[in-house]
């Protein structure tokens, strides 16, 4: 029954990635619209990315704002860092797959 009325009601939240620069955002770090002004969701993991050359995070946010593009703010220490709402994986995989 609790999941028929989650599925019903639709999720409040949903996780998505995050690609960003500046200093890496950890889990915890709170997520905030692209003004900075209201609190949208949390981080629940970080760390840089090699491949990318980029910051690489995923956390939950408000369904609104789940869009691939979006632009979102962290604060990592005190400071606003940009970052933008990303498809995951972020790396695309190369298996190797023999024909």
């Amino acid at each position: 029954s609790v999941i028929l009325k989650q599925i019903k009601e639709k999720p409040q939240r949903r996780r998505v990635g995050f690609i960003s620069s500046g200093a890496p955002a950890r889990g915890h770090t709170k997520i905030y619209d692209e003004s900075g002004s209201s609190l949208i969701g949390e981080l629940t993991s970080g760390c840089p990315s090699p491949s990318l050359k980029e910051n690489v995070s995923m956390g939950y946010v408000k369904t609104a704002f789940t869009k691939n593009g979006t632009k979102v703010k962290f604060e990592v220490r005190k400071k606003m860092i940009d970052a933008v709402v990303s498809k995951m994986p972020f790396v695309p995989s190369n298996y190797f797959s023999p024909k």
